[in-house]
């Protein structure tokens, strides 16, 4: 099939999806008196902790506020080593520089797109202290061997679950392995808060220190002017929170409505010998963040990404290694070639549109431009 070369309406990477319900939720909030540190964000909190299994929720400002905290409330700083992986959002590697500690990057798995668990061992120097794990895209990682690692070392896990609310692994829920579990709500994610993060956690004393971090350091009872810690303002206003209470009220629907996008996509693709569709990990389920497909090499995947905005389809690629960003590639000499499999993935991938308001009609126009575009460069 064949597209015209200009769309006739742009199809944006992502969409929230907000509804009565959360237009409701909110103005109510606006009708009452309290604007933040009030019952919205403790709902939650308890209705996030409820879905993962975990004893507490602390909502905060961001995802990246809850990777921060969680950080700063172990105690791991200066001189202490993280291993983390290099194929992630930059955040997930930032908040261990924040506390001026030390990341130590591990190559990742083709198949999941997380840590190589059996990359752990040779990795660790004599300061690690904990592994940071990431779940890509909303797929899991070998969370439960990287634990069995951890576990065997002394370390620490954090599970990164920024992009995984939703999904399992063995029918456990991510962010209930580990130490603590992090979640973000941007509004591309899952669900939206607008911003927003949440940290999860079985660990009564981290949980309490995470309160008091998000609050300026204040103590245990929120006391205004008692600061016993040095701490930040990674609150989440009641806005945000009433927000994300509506949206885990419509987890159900909007979870079946990405699972129709996902198998619209894979008809729409399917037979493409150059193209790799998203696969969840073994004994996982997945309740993907964004729709990641991986090109062959011989795509000029750049190229690829102007053909098709100039049909009006939004695309990106996802993600660029860390460790090849300036910042990291200047503060501390990474080179290409020091990660390969996060590098040869990271070349090779394209996130096209993906949200739970994409039509069919507009799932078949990403597929019949992408065809098209790669046509073009003589490879279909």
């Amino acid at each position: 099939m064949t597209t015209s070369r200009k769309a006739t309406a742009r199809i944006p990477i992502a969409r929230p999806d907000i509804g009565q319900l959360e237009i409701d939720a909110v103005t109510e909030v606006l009708h009452g008196d309290v604007l933040a540190l009030g019952p919205r964000a403790e709902a939650f909190e308890d209705a996030v902790a409820s879905l993962t299994g975990r004893r507490y929720g602390i909502a905060c400002s961001s995802g990246t506020a809850g990777l921060h905290m969680v950080i700063a409330g172990l105690g791991l700083g200066e001189r202490d080593e993280v291993i983390t992986t290099p194929f992630s959002f930059v955040a997930s590697a930032n908040c261990i520089l924040y506390e001026r500690a030390i990341p130590r990057f591990v190559d990742i798995e083709e198949e999941t797109l997380g840590i190589d668990p059996d990359r752990l061992a040779g990795t660790a120097g004599r300061n690690t202290r904990a592994v940071l794990a990431v779940d890509v895209f909303g797929n899991p990682c070998r969370i439960d061997a990287i634990q069995e690692a951890a576990d065997h070392h002394g370390w620490y896990l954090i599970e990164d679950s920024c992009e995984a609310l939703g999904s399992t692994l063995r029918g456990r829920p991510t962010g209930s392995f580990g130490v603590a579990g992090i979640f973000a709500f941007y509004p591309n994610k899952q669900i939206t808060t607008g911003e927003g993060g949440m940290v999860v956690t079985d660990d009564p004393a981290l949980a309490e220190a995470l309160r008091s971090l998000r609050n300026q350091g204040r103590d245990p009872d929120g006391t205004w002017l008692r600061h016993v810690r040095l701490g930040f303002n990674y609150r989440l206003d009641e806005l945000s929170a009433a927000l994300g209470v509506a949206q885990l009220q419509r987890l159900g629907e909007l979870r079946a409505r990405r699972r129709h996008v996902v198998d619209r996509y894979a008809h729409a693709l399917q037979g493409l010998p150059w193209l790799r569709l998203p696969t969840p990990a073994p004994a996982a389920e997945v309740d993907w963040f964004v729709y990641v497909i991986r090109l062959d090499p011989g795509i000029d995947r750049d190229h690829l990404v102007g053909q098709l905005d100039e049909r009006g389809v939004s695309t990106r690629p996802y993600f660029s290694p860390i460790h090849l960003q300036p910042y990291w590639r200047d503060r501390f000499g990474y080179r290409p070639g020091d990660f390969p499999i996060t590098e040869r993935v990271a070349s090779s991938t394209l996130a096209l549109p993906f949200s739970t308001r994409l039509t069919d009609e507009e799932i078949q126009q990403v597929a019949d431009a992408l065809r098209d575009c790669v046509e073009e460069q003589g490879r279909a």
